[in-house]
C-alpha cells in the first residue's frame, strides 16, 4: 500500500490507542465537515487556562467536539516517554513529584500545558503562511509536552491534556487535507478546457435560449468590470474572475435569487455579514457594487487558501465551503486531481455553475467566432464621492445638482429607500457635481424613509385576533384582510401574522377572476407573485399557464408578461345547470358528489366549501 496512505493510518492508530482512558461525555458526536480545513480551531476556554500569546487566534474559529485521528506524514515521538532533554530521571531513585510537592507539581504541569498551547498557536501561524513543515514540527513539540501528564494527575489538568490532544489531532488532519486538496501546478491559473459539460453551456450561450441573456449581461459588464479588475489586480487574483458576476447575476446590481442572495456577487445575508457588508433600515451593502466586490474578493481569497484550485473554489463559492468539504470527506485521502473528481457528487446547480463560468470565458475570448464581435459594452460608471451628514432623499438631492433621481440611484443602489442615513454617509455623485453639492447641501430638505405598511406578529398561545388588534391599535377586519383569513376565530399559535400599521388602507384582492376585458388575457408579474397565486386569481392552473407561455420552470421575474388562459380557452366545461339538494342524515360531500356524477372538487367549489367543511342535515347545497 502506498506510504501516503499507510502513514496517516498508523498515526490514527497511535493517537487513538495512546490517549488517556478519561473521555469527556460530550465528545460522542462526529465532527462536522465545516470544521475541516478551517483556518483555526478554538480550544474550549473553560477548560484550558488562557495563555498570553500573540497573535491571538483568528475570529473564524470552530470548537472541536470529537477527537480526530492523527493522519499525517508526521514523525511521531515514541509514546513511552519524552526525550531526556525534557524530563531527567535518576535511574537509581524515582521520586513521585506529586507526593513531594503537589502544588508545585500542578503548577509545573500547567506550565507545560500552556507551552503546548503556544506551540499549537505557532503551528497555526506557520500553516497560514504556507510553512507546513514548520507547522507540523510545532504540533510535534506540543504533543511531546502533553505526553508527560499521567492519568492520576489532577482531573482538571488531565482534561486540558485531552482537549489539547484532540486539538493537535485536528490540526494535523487539516494540514494534510489541505496538502491533498492543493493541485500541483499554477494555482493562480483558471483552467482552460472544453469537455461535454462545458460545450453544452457554450451552445446555450451562443445559439440557445440564453444567447440574449449573455449579450445583455456582456453589455452591462462595462459599467462595473473596470472597477472589479482594479480590485482583483490589487489582491493578486486572476483577472478572469471579473466575469463571475455574469454567471451570478448577469451584472445586475439588484439581482435577487430564490435563496435570497442579492447583488452583483449574490451574497446571502449571513455571508455578507461575515465579510463586512452591513444591512439596516437605510442601506444594504450587498447591492453596493464597490463594497460587495471587496467582500467577494476576500471570500474568494479565503476559499483559495483552503482548496488551492480555482474550479473547486468556484464550486464552494456557489454552494458554500461546508458542502464541498463534506463531499471531499467522502473521497479517498488523495481524492483530487481537479474539480471534475467532485463533479458528480455536487448539487446540480453547483455542478453546472463551474462549466457555465468556463463556457462564458471561452465565448468572451472568441466573440468573433460566435457572431458577437459587434457587441459594445456600456461605459464604466464614473463619479465623485462626497461625505454628507444630512438625511436627505435622492430626488431632493438631484434638483440642485441638475441631474435625475435615476442617475443618483444607479450610483448609490445600496440605499434601500433612496434616503441617506442620518449618520455621516459617503454618497456618489456625477463627475463635476461635488462642489455644487457642498455649496447647496444646507438647502436640501431633510427626509425620512417610508413607513412600512405592515409589522409582523407571531401568535402566542391564548391570543385572539381581538387581543392582537387592540395591542396594535387596528381592527380585526384589517388583520383578516391583510392575511386572507376567512374566520376570525381560527388562528394558530406560532403563525406569523401581518399587522397593518395605523393609517394604512388595506384592500382585499378580488375573490373572483376579473373579466377578460379587464385583464386582456395577460398578467404582469409583480413582487410576491407565483404561478400558483396567478392561477388561483384567474381560475386556471399552473400547468395551463406554463403550457401557454412555454415555461420550462416555475421561476418568474418581476415585470414579466404572462398570457393567462381564460376558463373557456383552458378547456372549462360549460355548466350543465344547477339544482338544489337538501342534505340528509349520513350524507357527506363525497357521497353527494358521487350520486350526482360530479367531481368532489367541483362540488366543493360551487358551494364555497373546503375539504374540512362540515355539512348538516337539512342544509341546502348546489348540484349539477
Amino acid at each position: 500500500m502506498p506510504s501516503y496512505i499507510m502513514r496517516p493510518i498508523i498515526c490514527l492508530m497511535l493517537i487513538l490507542f495512546s490517549g488517556c482512558a478519561h473521555q469527556p461525555a460530550d465528545r460522542t458526536s462526529e465532527p462536522t465537515a465545516d470544521a475541516y480545513l478551517s483556518p483555526a480551531v478554538e480550544v474550549p476556554s473553560a477548560e484550558i487556562s488562557p495563555v498570553p500569546a500573540d497573535p491571538s487566534p483568528p475570529d473564524d474559529t470552530v470548537v472541536v467536539n470529537q477527537p480526530s485521528a492523527m493522519a499525517a506524514e508526521w514523525e511521531v515521538p515514541p509514546m513511552v516517554a519524552p526525550s531526556d532533554a525534557e524530563i531527567s530521571v535518576d535511574s537509581t531513585e524515582v521520586i513521585d513529584p506529586v507526593a513531594a510537592d503537589p502544588v508545585s507539581s500542578a503548577n509545573g504541569i500547567q506550565q507545560q500545558l500552556d507551552e503546548a498551547l503556544v506551540f499549537c498557536e505557532a503551528a497555526q501561524d506557520f500553516w497560514q503562511k504556507g510553512e507546513l513543515e514548520n507547522a507540523l514540527e510545532s504540533l510535534d513539540r506540543a504533543y511531546s509536552l502533553i505526553l508527560t501528564i499521567e492519568p492520576d494527575d489532577p482531573p482538571k489538568l488531565v482534561q486540558q491534556k485531552e482537549d489539547l490532544r484532540f486539538l493537535i489531532s485536528k490540526r494535523i488532519l487539516e494540514i494534510y487535507a489541505s496538502r491533498n486538496i492543493v493541485v500541483n501546478g499554477n494555482h493562480n491559473a483558471i483552467p482552460r478546457e472544453i469537455n461535454a459539460n462545458i460545450q453544452r453551456e457554450i451552445n446555450l450561450f451562443t445559439r440557445g435560449p440564453e444567447r440574449r441573456f449573455f449579450i445583455e449581461s456582456y453589455k452591462r459588464s462595462g459599467k462595473y468590470r473596470p472597477m472589479i479588475l482594479r480590485k482583483l489586480e490589487a489582491a493578486g487574483l486572476p483577472a478572469e474572475l471579473s466575469w463571475l458576476p455574469l454567471i451570478e447575476s448577469g451584472f445586475k446590481v439588484k439581482a435577487l435569487s430564490r435563496a435570497r442572495a442579492l447583488g452583483l456577487w449574490q451574497f446571502i445575508p449571513s455571508t455578507g455579514y461575515k465579510f463586512g457588508l452591513k444591512r439596516d433600515q437605510y442601506i444594504d451593502e450587498r447591492i453596493d457594487f464597490e463594497k460587495s466586490s471587496d467582500a467577494a474578493i476576500a471570500y474568494l481569497k479565503e476559499l483559495h487558501s483552503i482548496f488551492g484550485d480555482w474550479s473547486t473554489v468556484l464550486a464552494a463559492y456557489n454552494c458554500g465551503e461546508g458542502r464541498v468539504l463534506r463531499v471531499i470527506r467522502t473521497q479517498n485521502i488523495n481524492y483530487l486531481d481537479d474539480f471534475w473528481d467532485l463533479f458528480g457528487r455536487l448539487p446540480f446547480e453547483t455542478a453546472r455553475y463551474v462549466p457555465r463560468f468556463l463556457a462564458a470565458l471561452h465565448v468572451i475570448e472568441n466573440l468573433e467566432k460566435y457572431g458577437m464581435a459587434d457587441i459594445d459594452a456600456y461605459q464604466p460608471l464614473v463619479f465623485e464621492t462626497v461625505d454628507v451628514n444630512r438625511q436627505i432623499h435622492l430626488k431632493d438631492l438631484a434638483v440642485p445638482l441638475g441631474t435625475t433621481r435615476e442617475v443618483l440611484k444607479e450610483l448609490n443602489p445600496e440605499l434601500r429607500y433612496s434616503v441617506l442615513p442620518p449618520r455621516g454617509y459617503t454618497v456618489r455623485v456625477p463627475v463635476g457635481k461635488k462642489d455644487l453639492l457642498l455649496a447647496s447641501i444646507d438647502q436640501v430638505p431633510v427626509s425620512s424613509p417610508p413607513r412600512p405598511a405592515f409589522v409582523y406578529h407571531r401568535v402566542k398561545k391564548g391570543e385572539t385576533l381581538s387581543t392582537i388588534a387592540r395591542r396594535y391599535h387596528t381592527s380585526v377586519k384589517k388583520i383578516m384582510w391583510a392575511n386572507n383569513l376567512k374566520r376570525s376565530s381560527y388562528i394558530v399559535a406560532g403563525k406569523k401574522l401581518k399587522i397593518p400599521q395605523r393609517g394604512m388602507v388595506i384592500t382585499r384582492a378580488p375573490a373572483t377572476a376579473p373579466s377578460p376585458a379587464a385583464w386582456n388575457r395577460k398578467h404582469v408579474v409583480k413582487s410576491g407573485d407565483s404561478l400558483w397565486i396567478i392561477a388561483k386569481r384567474y381560475g386556471t392552473t399552473t400547468q395551463k399557464i406554463q403550457k401557454v407561455n412555454r415555461l420550462s420552470t416555475t421561476r418568474l421575474r418581476i415585470n414579466q408578461v404572462l398570457k393567462v388562459p381564460s376558463q373557456k380557452s383552458a378547456g372549462a366545461t360549460p355548466s350543465r345547470g344547477s339544482a338544489t339538494y337538501y342534505v340528509r342524515q349520513g350524507d357527506s360531500p363525497y357521497l353527494i358528489a358521487r350520486k350526482n356524477n360530479m367531481s368532489l372538487n367541483h362540488f366543493l367549489k360551487i358551494n364555497n366549501l373546503t375539504p374540512r367543511s362540515t355539512i348538516y342535515p337539512g342544509q341546502s347545497v348546489k348540484i349539477e
